[in-house]
C-alpha cells in the first residue's frame, strides 16, 4: 500500500457523513512512515472521489454540499457558529481526474434573505450562494462554473407553509487534458462572498494526473493545508455591515479547520504540501522556520500548474486564492513552524521526529510541464493589450460603505454623471451587471497589464480571472525567466504600486463570466468586472 493510499484511505473513512450532509470527520493526516510507523494525527478534510473497483473508475464523482448554520469546533480556539459546506471548516475536498465530472448537489438549508433595497454594490443576501470552482479551466455558462446563479434560501412564505430546502445542482466536466494540480471551492454570490468565505465556505479541488506518477512525488505523503481566515467576535461571525467590518473582527487562522496544528515528518522524510490561501482579507508570505534556519520548500507547481524543474524557495507569496504545491524533506529533529509574515502566531507547527528514513527520500529533478508556455509572437492583434488598474477613492460616499473601490484602465464602467467629479460618481468603474467591460474571442492571445495605484504596502488587490489562466511575463517592469502560470495575482500598494503584464490565451468555453479584486471585501463592494468569452471578434 502506498504513501499516498494510506492517506485517502484514512480520509475516505468520513465520506459517508460527509454525502449525507452530516457531520464532515475529520481523517487521520500525513501517511504513516516508510517503515509503517504510526504518527499523530493531523486534521484533513475529508475526501471524496470516483468509485472504483478493481481496474474500473466511474467517470462522475458525485458530492452533496450542504450550506447551513453550524456550531463548528476549531480545536485549538474554540466553538464558531457559522455557515459552513456540511458542517465543517473547510469542506470537502474533491479529487478528480481529466475526463471526468464533478456532480454537486447544493442544500440552503440557511434562513430566508432579510429583504434589501439598496445598490448592488453593498453587501446583501448572505444567505444566497452559489459555486465558483477557482483557477480550473471549465465551462462558465448554465450549471457549470456559473458565478451567475444564485442558490437562494426558502422565502419567509415558504418556511411558514413547511416547504422542503431547495436543492441545486451543479455539472461541471473536467476537459480531458486539464492540468493537474490544486484548486478550490467557494462561493461567489457578489454582495455576499466575502462573509461567507470569512465564515470557512470553502474547499480543495484537486485534479490528479501526471505529476502524481513521477516517482519521488507519489512515494511522499499527499497532504492538503488549506488555510481559513475566520472572522470571528463574540463566538460567530459577524455580519458585513460597515465598511470598517475587517477591523472589528479579528481573524482567526485555521488550517484544516484547525488552529496551529501539528505535522509530524521524520528525519529524510517528504510530503508533498498542498497550500491553499482561502482568505478572503490576507495575503500571506509564508516560511518554515526553526533550527538551522528552518526548511526548504520546493515548489513544484503554482495555482495548479506544474512548474518544468522544482524551484527551491525559504519564502512563498501567497495572495488571497493562490495555490502551491511545494515538495518539504525534513533534516534533523526538532520543532518548526508554518509561519506567515504579519500574523502573531504559526498556522501550524512541524515535529520532526522518530526513526530517520534511510537512505533520505529523493526530489526529482524534472516534472511535466503543467501548461506550455505562451509567445509575445501569438498576441496577434493591433487591440490586444488592455490595461487595469485597482483604484480606490476614499471617503466619498454617504454612510456605512464610505470607500468607492473602482478598476479602471480599459473599458471601464461609464461614469453615471459625465462630466462630473469622478472621485464621487457613483458608476465610475464599479461592478455593473449589465454592463459588459471585456469582450474576448475564443482562440486569442492577448497582452494585459494590470496595477494598483494604492501607495500603503499593506493595501493588497489581487488580480482573479476566472475560466483562463494567464502566462505573467513581467512582475514591477522586470521580466521573469522563466514565466510563471497563475490564475492569482497578488497586487501590493507602494511607491509605485506593483504591477504585472500577463498574456492570456482564451480557449474552449465561451459565456459570461467576472474579473475582479480577490480582496472579497472589494469584491463585494464593487472592483469587479464583467468578462464576455465569445466566438466573435474581441472587444
Amino acid at each position: 500500500m502506498t504513501r499516498r493510499s494510506v492517506l485517502r484511505a484514512a480520509a475516505g473513512a468520513g465520506l459517508a457523513a460527509a454525502v449525507e450532509g452530516g457531520a464532515a470527520g475529520r481523517a487521520a493526516g500525513a501517511a504513516a512512515g516508510a517503515a509503517g510507523a504510526a504518527r499523530e494525527e493531523f486534521p484533513q478534510p475529508v475526501v471524496v472521489s470516483a468509485p472504483r473497483a478493481g481496474g474500473w473508475v466511474a467517470p462522475v464523482v458525485e458530492q452533496v454540499l450542504d450550506v447551513r448554520f453550524s456550531q463548528v469546533r476549531v480545536p485549538g480556539y474554540g466553538p464558531v457558529l457559522t455557515r459552513a459546506y456540511n458542517r465543517a471548516i473547510p469542506g470537502p475536498t474533491l479529487r478528480v481526474r481529466g475526463g471526468q465530472t464533478l456532480r454537486l448537489t447544493h442544500v440552503n438549508g440557511l434562513p430566508p434573505n432579510a429583504p434589501h433595497h439598496g445598490g448592488h454594490n453593498v453587501p446583501h443576501h448572505p444567505n444566497s450562494f452559489n459555486l465558483h470552482t477557482h483557477g480550473m479551466h471549465v465551462c462558465p455558462s448554465g450549471e457549470a462554473d456559473n458565478v451567475l446563479r444564485e442558490f437562494a434560501p426558502r422565502t419567509p412564505e415558504e418556511v411558514a407553509a413547511g416547504m422542503p430546502e431547495p436543492r441545486y445542482s451543479s455539472t461541471i466536466h473536467v476537459p480531458a487534458d486539464h492540468p493537474a494540480g490544486t484548486y478550490w471551492y467557494h462561493p461567489h454570490l457578489h454582495g455576499a462572498t466575502a462573509e461567507q468565505i470569512a465564515g470557512g465556505m470553502a474547499g480543495v479541488v484537486i485534479v490528479e494526473g501526471d505529476v502524481d506518477d513521477v516517482p519521488e512525488i507519489r512515494a511522499a505523503a499527499d497532504v492538503v493545508v488549506c488555510v481559513n481566515e475566520l472572522k470571528v467576535r463574540g463566538g460567530r461571525v459577524p455580519a458585513f455591515t460597515s465598511g470598517d467590518w475587517l477591523t472589528t473582527a479579528p481573524s482567526v487562522f485555521t488550517v484544516n479547520g484547525a488552529a496551529n496544528p501539528t505535522l509530524t515528518l521524520r528525519p529524510g522524510e517528504v510530503q508533498r504540501w498542498r497550500l491553499v490561501a482561502a482568505t478572503a482579507f490576507t495575503a500571506l508570505r509564508v516560511q518554515v522556520t526553526g533550527p538551522g534556519g528552518g526548511l526548504a520548500m520546493h515548489q513544484i507547481a503554482q495555482d495548479g500548474v506544474t512548474f518544468p524543474t522544482p524551484v527551491s524557495v525559504r519564502a512563498l507569496e501567497m495572495a488571497m486564492g493562490n495555490r502551491a504545491d511545494v515538495l518539504v524533506r525534513a533534516g534533523t529533529a526538532g520543532r518548526f513552524e508554518l509561519r506567515a509574515a504579519g500574523v502573531p502566531v504559526p498556522l501550524m507547527t512541524i515535529e520532526v521526529a522518530g526513526e530517520p528514513v534511510e537512505p533520505p527520500m529523493g526530489l526529482p529533478d524534472s516534472l511535466p510541464q503543467g501548461r506550455p508556455f505562451l509567445d509575445e509572437s501569438d498576441v496577434a492583434h493591433a487591440g490586444a493589450d488592455r490595461e487595469v488598474v485597482f483604484h480606490t477613492d476614499p471617503a466619498v460616499f454617504p454612510g456605512a460603505f464610505p470607500n468607492a473601490f473602482r478598476i479602471l484602465g480599459t473599458h471601464a464602467t461609464p461614469a453615471a454623471h459625465h462630466g462630473g467629479d469622478l472621485r464621487r460618481d457613483p458608476a465610475h468603474g464599479l461592478f455593473d451587471p449589465a454592463y459588459v467591460n471585456h469582450t474576448l474571442r475564443l482562440g486569442t492571445t492577448e497582452r494585459w497589464t494590470v496595477r494598483t495605484d494604492e501607495t500603503a504596502p499593506v493595501h493588497n488587490h489581487p488580480f482573479h480571472l476566472h475560466t483562463n489562466q494567464f502566462l505573467v511575463t513581467h512582475r514591477n517592469g522586470l521580466r521573469l525567466d522563466p514565466p510563471v502560470w497563475h490564475d492569482t495575482i497578488g497586487l501590493a500598494g507602494g511607491t509605485p504600486g506593483q504591477s504585472v503584464t500577463f498574456l492570456v490565451r482564451y480557449e474552449d468555453f465561451t459565456g459570461r463570466t467576472v474579473a475582479h479584486c480577490h480582496q472579497l471585501h472589494h469584491e463585494d463592494l464593487g472592483m469587479m468586472q464583467n468578462v464576455a468569452y465569445v466566438s466573435g471578434p474581441a472587444r
